[in-house]
């Protein structure tokens, strides 16, 4: 009788809530997801290109990396005012603007990466005949990945928590429901999908770091082989 009273006694962790607004619950939920996925894929596929030409020289590096630093301290508020008059009302209009916030992240960590990769072994790749595509796509990238992948469980991370802003226009995911919930202080509701939102953060970096692991082999190996050299 408790567990059923709780949603009329306001409480925080309430069954009875769960039970009723699961449906609710599951489509912010997948919402929240796919915004967050696909504003960390779109940006992925727009800072790989302009990491690749700041690392042309200082005269490009220094305005790609001023205007992506510049994006990311742009309040969401006035993000999304100055999008609204080209998306309206809609998903893509907080899509567009997770992925604004995401470059500053992820371009500075493939610069770091591709920056990284010892001169030697491009050196070595040159003298068996490598083009420039194929050294980036076969030598650099791979060496680069660390980095990479480091930058972006940090931007998804990010993204996930910044989704929830998209709550402005009705398309945040589990933000939604944490909106909604504030002008009455719906305890439940304010609880599981703020629990909700630090679970997703919590899988998406841990699936991303499993995926490092999976694509970088040799840092596993790196620690150990490393800590036997040095005591022998």
């Amino acid at each position: 009788m408790a567990e059923q009273n709780c949603l009329v006694t306001n409480d925080w962790i309430c069954g009875e809530y769960l039970r009723s607004r699961s449906q609710e619950l599951a489509d912010a939920t997948v919402q929240h997801i796919w915004i967050t996925v696909a504003s960390v894929l779109i940006g992925l596929v727009v800072a790989f290109p302009l990491a690749l030409l700041a690392r042309r020289g200082r005269y490009f590096a220094g305005p790609v990396l001023g205007l992506t630093t510049v994006l990311y301290t742009v309040p969401s508020l006035a993000m999304f005012s100055l999008l609204l008059p080209l998306f309206g009302l809609s998903a893509a209009l907080v899509v567009t603007g997770l992925v604004l916030y995401s470059l500053t992240i992820l371009v500075r960590n493939i610069l770091a990466g591709l920056e990284a990769v010892p001169q030697e072994a491009k050196e070595a790749a040159e003298g068996m005949g490598y083009g420039p595509g194929r050294l980036l796509w076969e030598v650099e990238l791979p060496l680069a990945l660390p980095a990479l992948m480091a930058g972006l469980r940090i931007a998804t991370v990010s993204t996930v928590a910044l989704t929830t802003v998209g709550s402005l226009v009705g398309k945040g995911g589990l933000g939604n429901l944490i909106e909604d919930a504030l002008p009455s202080f719906f305890k439940a509701q304010v609880l599981t999908a703020s629990v909700l939102c630090v679970l997703l953060a919590v899988a998406a970096d841990l699936l991303l770091l499993g995926l490092q692991r999976l694509l970088t082999p040799w840092t596993r190996t790196a620690g150990p082989a490393v800590a036997k050299t040095e005591a022998g």
